[in-house]
């Protein structure tokens, strides 16, 4: 495992963006080969969610892997939560100029008559701060409130889960692991008793520091 993750601190940033967007790539391809089955409209809907619930959940699997198997991908959580951003705008502009041709109107009753779009949509609204503020001079800026504010992509990846079953018209079991994992995933960020004097921070480091070691653990 420290031979694995020596090899993967020498992988550049820009790598990860380029691996993030094969899944576009390859979705266009689709589009332009018409290849996308009776309902295209609806399989790039369904393809950019996917995607994006991908990504906001491999976001949560970083800070497991460095605590329990010792794999440090700290430094590419950044891009892997801003592609997941991306992927839930394109998603969210699929079903918006797509499906309901950019009316208002036809898009409230879509919410109504289809609620778990809400869930969908609230999951987006609590991920726009967090890429807002996805660079250093916003953690330089907000010291430890940089945390609890990143702590909203909680919330979204349940928000997003559950829109993600709920649109099944029977919930396959591809839909209960995406649930269970989410939540084992959560789990670990709880406190259990007797883990704050190992989580205890040092004494001494400056507050520029003291927020960017508080990036690193959400």
């Amino acid at each position: 495992m420290a031979r694995l993750d020596a090899w993967l601190k020498r992988v550049p940033n820009w790598a990860v963006w380029l691996a993030g967007f094969i899944p576009l790539a390859w979705l266009i391809w689709l589009v332009v080969t018409n290849d996308l089955g009776v309902d295209p409209v609806k399989e790039i809907e369904h393809r950019l969610g996917k995607i994006a619930l991908w990504f906001l959940v491999g976001g949560l699997v970083i800070t497991p892997l460095r605590s329990f198997v010792g794999l440090n991908l700290i430094r590419y959580r950044r891009a892997i939560g801003l592609l997941a951003f991306i992927y839930v705008v394109l998603h969210l502009m699929a079903w918006a100029v797509f499906d309901m041709g950019l009316l208002m109107s036809q898009a409230i009753n879509d919410l109504f008559r289809r609620p778990y779009l809400i869930f969908g949509i609230s999951a987006f609204i609590l991920l726009i701060p967090l890429a807002i503020t996805s660079n250093k001079a916003s953690i330089r800026k907000l010291g430890a409130n940089w945390r609890r504010l990143h702590w909203l992509v909680y919330p979204a990846v349940l928000l997003g889960v559950v829109h993600y079953l709920w649109q099944m018209k029977v919930i396959r079991t591809e839909g209960w692991i995406w649930l269970v994992v989410a939540l084992l995933l959560l789990a670990t960020r709880i406190k259990w008793p007797g883990s704050s004097a190992r989580s205890a921070p040092k004494k001494g480091p400056s507050k520029r520091q003291q927020a960017i070691n508080a990036a690193n653990k959400t």
